[in-house]
């Protein structure tokens, strides 16, 4: 892993900046706290990921710190009364920030920059073998001399040139009072030089020039290969990048079109949008009709229209006609942001394992440099051969490096978010991975989630126009999928009602006051109070004023694809499968036998189906939720992981650990496949790291080492838990997903798991 020199600046946007305008930059969390995302290229390895996370956790006001090793950012949520001064501590520490485009092209130059030096170092390693060989061959006094000041003048330069990604980062470590994994590279790639300087000051028969450099080159493929295959892991967070727009044309008051960068767009800017271009900020149609390639957004190929008043997305892209769009949240509010964000969080989780592998990383260094000392000494006092020691020495220094093991669980987690991205399942934070494989029962919203919940009025005749009017008025104020389908049946029928005040009510419904008089669109215990004889004689959603039913409406709604294949391989996997819903008894019975869920409960409120998670707790279960709208966040918070689609009110989408993007409800059982997969990986690149150490170490230390093998096998190390990750990717692409687990069992709960 490699890592680039830090400037002297701040770099935001091209320009330098202060500590003060970067918390600027920040984003309100409505909470009293602000979070702001930095790149911080200098990280490299799991000692930086602790420097950096324990300096930044020692100011004052800052609740948390985290480090994404990958994307190599740093997430710092502050309190918004205390900001600290995030810049000035990071340069402090030797990382200093910068934004995210300044990032990718420093990304870019460093991977210009290892390709050179491989080059570099590959010709000068060439030239020094074929001196050597003429040494090898017999030449013998001036002439070998010749031969091995030539080979040092070849090697210098190549080193310095070559090695300057190891010496930048090591010298930026030491100078700050740290270690890291280049020190001890550093300081063994100048001994090796150092040590062929002194046999050919001293006339000695052989130098070591060709191992120096040699050494350097493969250390310089290992690190361009790591760097080259996190960028293929990355590659779909770097492709979400690639679809943001950089501005639009902004129709001005005055009606003048002038182009602005996408940062400058706020709400309720009028942009105009022509075929061919991607919608820059989630927006609504305000005028012109198009058809959208929305696959980003719902995985689906065909075309979307759109009219005036249609909402559209960020990144989606104007295939047909020219739109004129008013924005509705910012840049960095919008769903591609939003996706983005969740993409790169899902590597910087502290799983079990992670938290295992850090700490291990964070002792590298004393550990590395006291076990090369004592191999030194060791060797000293067997022979007395210093020559033999310190090339031993070094060669325990390089191959000790546990680059692997500070891979092992970053890398598999990056790459199960992009295979699940590209199945349209969105990661908020990896540890949720983790925790997914852990439940053994499966807990299901009904409306929005098991069903589309885009469910539709089938009574709207048996309505008189002038009540229905009323209800659509109420309902177009909601974004339940009930209230919404009341709204589109009414229509722009105009409402004899002028309410002064309408208020939601999660999981009840809405509340209008118009004068003296409070109507009710919702549940039938609450729009008719607990004591009404009415309650529950029918289905339907009730319209009541002053707690008398005007109307009752009945809707139907389809099960989301796949619904019942989802919930079938769910049970085979030995998953306990079960529905909870603020619906009628009725209702929720025909939808349960229909997708084959024995387990349900029917008429719950929010308090209820957190109740219900929470008594699973009690008992030792522990249960993955599905839910969609304002209702279901609370549940969605007490479980013990949970999931939303893309379609979900906002506060549930934000609660949420995963969000699938699609109709079909495969996702679940496909998240569950690829995090049970990518916990076997993690465990095999844990495994292979340790292998790696338990049996490198002590052939090094017994002398059978020379530095130039280290350098190969501890880059081959790295590779084999990189190239072991990306089998991820391949995994179950021949057919779909099939989750391993035991036979299908009787009951609520598989008998393997407690009672």
């Amino acid at each position: 892993m490699s890592c680039c020199a830090p400037g002297a600046e701040f770099v935001v946007d091209g320009g330098s900046v202060s500590s003060d305008e970067l918390r600027h930059a920040a984003r309100n969390l409505g909470d009293g706290t602000a979070q702001i995302e930095l790149s911080v290229p200098a990280v490299h390895c799991g000692g930086c990921i602790h420097a950096v996370e324990q300096g930044l956790l020692r100011l004052e006001g800052v609740v948390s710190a985290r480090v994404n090793l990958s994307t190599k950012r740093v997430w710092v949520r502050f309190r918004e009364a205390s900001p600290p001064p995030l810049a000035e501590t990071l340069t402090r520490l030797g990382y200093p920030p910068h934004v995210f485009d300044e990032a990718g092209e420093q990304k870019d130059k460093t991977l210009s920059g290892l390709l050179l030096g491989v080059a570099v170092s590959g010709f000068a390693a060439s030239n020094i073998m074929l001196l050597s060989v003429s040494v090898w061959s017999g030449a013998g006094g001036p002439t070998r001399d010749l031969f091995h000041w030539v080979s040092a003048l070849i090697a210098l330069p190549a080193l310095a040139f070559g090695g300057r990604f190891f010496y930048r980062s090591a010298w930026q470590a030491l100078r700050h009072g740290r270690m890291n994994m280049d020190v001890p590279i550093a300081i063994g790639v100048t001994l090796a030089y150092v040590l062929s300087l002194y046999e050919t000051l001293n006339h000695g028969d052989h130098a070591y020039f060709d191992a120096s450099v040699s050494l350097l080159f493969f250390l310089l493929i290992g690190r361009t290969l790591d760097h080259m295959m996190r960028d293929r892991a990355r590659s779909a967070v770097l492709g979400l990048a690639r679809l943001a727009p950089r501005g639009a044309i902004m129709i001005t008051g005055d009606g003048n079109r002038e182009y602005r960068p996408i940062s400058e767009i706020e709400p309720g800017n009028r942009l105009l949008i022509a075929a061919g271009e991607r919608i820059p900020v989630d927006a609504r149609v305000a005028s012109g009709a198009s058809d959208l390639d929305c696959s980003l957004v719902n995985g689906e190929s065909r075309p979307q229209p759109v009219e005036p008043g249609s909402a559209v997305r960020a990144g989606t892209l104007n295939l047909t006609g020219p739109l004129t769009l008013e924005a509705t949240a910012r840049a960095d509010d919008s769903f591609l942001a939003e996706m983005m964000r969740m993409m790169e969080a899902a590597e910087g989780g502290r799983t079990r394992y992670r938290r295992i592998a850090d700490r291990v990383s964070a002792l590298y260094a004393p550990v590395v440099h006291l076990t090369a000392f004592v191999t030194f000494l060791g060797w000293m006092a067997i022979d007395g051969d210093w020559h033999k020691a310190i090339t031993i020495a070094i060669a325990v220094l390089i191959i000790t490096c546990p680059c692997a093991l500070g891979l092992a669980v970053p890398i598999v987690q990056v790459v199960a978010a992009r295979r699940l991205f590209e199945q349209g399942v969105m990661v908020r934070d990896g540890s949720a991975m983790e925790r997914l494989t852990e439940i053994d029962a499966v807990i299901f919203d009904k409306t929005g989630t098991l069903t589309m919940g885009q469910p539709r009025l089938v009574n709207v005749g048996e309505v008189p126009p002038d009540t229905l009017a009323v209800a659509g008025l109420l309902g177009g104020q909601s974004r339940h999928p009930l209230s919404q389908a009341i709204a589109r049946s009414a229509g722009e029928e105009p409402a004899m009602v002028d309410f002064d005040e309408v208020t939601e009510i999660p999981g009840s419904g809405m509340e209008g006051r118009a004068g003296q008089s409070i109507w009710r669109l919702g549940r039938a215990e609450w729009a008719l109070g607990q004591g009404s004889d009415a309650i529950s004689s029918q289905p339907g959603t009730i319209l009541s004023r002053d707690g008398i039913e005007r109307a009752r409406f009945v809707f139907e709604d389809a099960p989301r694809p796949d619904a019942a294949q989802a919930v079938q391989r769910l049970r085979e996997a030995g998953k306990s499968v079960e529905m909870l819903s603020g619906d009628t008894e009725a209702v929720c019975r025909s939808v349960a036998e229909s997708l084959g869920i024995r387990q349900y409960a029917a008429g719950l409120m929010p308090a209820g189906k957190v109740a219900r998670i929470a008594a699973m707790a009690d008992v030792g279960h522990k249960a993955l939720m599905v839910g969609d709208g304002l209702n279901d966040a609370p549940a969605l918070g007490a479980a013990h992981v949970s999931m939303a689609p893309a379609s979900a009110a906002d506060i549930g989408r934000n609660v949420a650990d995963l969000v699938f993007l699609r109709d079909s409800l495969a996702a679940v059982p496909l998240a569950l496949d690829v995090s049970v997969q990518a916990g076997r990986l993690i465990r095999q690149n844990i495994g292979l790291a340790i292998a790696y150490n338990v049996i490198a170490v002590p052939i090094a230390i017994l002398g059978h080492v020379t530095p130039l093998i280290a350098a190969i096998a501890m880059s081959g190390s790295s590779l084999l838990v990189i190239a072991n990750a990306l089998r991820l990717l391949r995994i179950g692409r021949e057919k779909p997903p099939v989750i391993s687990g035991s036979a299908p069992t009787t009951g609520l709960y598989p008998k393997s798991r407690p009672a």
